[in-house]
């Protein structure tokens, strides 16, 4: 079984109660053979562009392993369901995430410093 990060943008009118629907990916997920590593609810967000006439959505966050035929069993489900607005469905970067937990981004903002702003001195009029 191979490990995915599974995007799912989710119609906002379910930010009032979006859990029926998080259960019906979280059950789709399992009849398609996989089983959920992590999951992240990040929210209502604004969208770049509209989907389907919404201009903001819920987004949902997966890490799931699945079999070979999962990731077609499971996108031939949420292509149809109403709720889902889009999802995406990627191989994990096991590399990525090795190295992230070796060096954690450092927040420090001594790497910000304030820098001058450029002139072009050939450009200016000399008076």
């Amino acid at each position: 079984m191979k490990e995915y990060e599974l995007t799912v943008v989710f119609h906002p009118d379910l930010e009032v109660n979006p859990d029926p629907a998080i259960d019906k990916v979280k059950k789709t997920i399992e009849q398609a053979g996989g089983k959920i590593i992590k999951e992240e609810n990040e929210g209502k967000r604004r969208l770049a562009y509209p989907i389907k006439g919404q201009t903001f959505a819920l987004y949902y966050y997966l890490t799931v392993s699945l079999p070979s035929d999962g990731p077609k069993k499971l996108s031939s489900v949420f292509n149809i369901t109403d709720e889902i607005l889009r999802h995406m469905l990627v191989h994990a970067d096991e590399k990525r995430a090795e190295r992230s937990a070796e060096h954690p981004t450092d927040t420090d903002s001594s790497d910000s410093e304030a820098t001058e702003p450029v002139t072009d001195k050939d450009n200016q009029e000399e008076k």
